[in-house]
C-alpha cells in the first residue's frame, strides 16, 4: 500500500503468486463457497468475499507486511462467517459446522507457521472480519437479505470491476503504469 495505493486492498484478492497458490485458493473456495452461498445468500456472499478481503489486507498493511496478494484473506472471511453461523445456530448441525470451521482454522495456523511467505495477518484479519460481518448481516435462517445488503453488494461489485479494469488498462497503456 506504499504510495497511497488504496485500491490494492481490493485488487490484491484477484492476484496470485503462482499456479499452486491459485490452486489452493480455488480448492478452498470450491469447498467453502457453496455453503456460504446457500446459508448466507448471493448478496451476503459477495459482501463477505470483497469486504473481508479488504479487511484482511488492511490488517496486513497495518502490521507492516510489505507485499501480499491472493484470495486467502477472503477465504478466511468465509471461514469466519461459517464459525459465526455454527455458533449462532447451535443445535447438533450448528456444532458440526462450527467444529469443521475450527478445523480449517487449526489447519491454516499450522500451515502459516510451517511455510514461509504466508500472510498470517491477512488470514487473521479476514477471519475476524468474517465473524463480525456475519454477525452484522445475519444469515438466511434468521433473516432474509435486506435492501442495504443488496445495495452494498452491488457497490462492491461495481467498485471491484472498475478497479480491475483501471488496473489492467493503466498497466498496458504507454506512459501509464501502476503497481497492484
Amino acid at each position: 500500500m506504499g504510495e497511497h495505493r488504496y485500491w490494492t486492498l481490493i485488487s490484491a484478492s484477484f492476484l496470485h503468486g503462482g499456479i499452486l497458490h491459485i490452486a489452493f485458493n480455488m480448492m478452498a473456495l470450491y469447498q467453502l463457497g457453496p455453503f456460504v452461498l446457500k446459508e448466507f445468500g448471493f448478496h451476503r456472499f459477495i459482501n463477505l468475499y470483497i469486504i473481508t478481503g479488504v479487511c484482511g489486507f488492511a490488517t496486513s498493511v497495518f502490521f507492516g507486511t510489505p507485499f501480499t496478494l491472493g484470495a486467502s484473506a477472503n477465504i478466511c472471511g468465509f471461514i469466519g462467517a461459517i464459525i459465526y453461523y455454527g455458533k449462532s445456530r447451535g443445535d447438533s448441525y450448528g456444532n458440526i459446522i462450527y467444529k469443521e470451521a475450527m478445523g480449517w482454522v487449526v489447519g491454516l495456523v499450522i500451515f502459516g507457521l510451517i511455510f514461509r511467505g504466508i500472510d498470517n495477518w491477512a488470514h487473521g484479519g479476514g477471519l475476524l472480519s468474517g465473524i463480525l460481518l456475519a454477525f452484522l448481516m445475519g444469515y438466511n435462517d434468521i433473516k432474509q437479505e435486506g435492501a442495504w445488503c443488496k445495495i452494498l453488494a452491488y457497490v462492491c461489485i461495481v467498485l471491484t470491476v472498475l478497479i480491475l479494469i483501471w488496473a489492467v488498462a493503466s498497466s498496458v497503456l504507454p506512459g501509464r503504469s501502476i503497481s497492484i
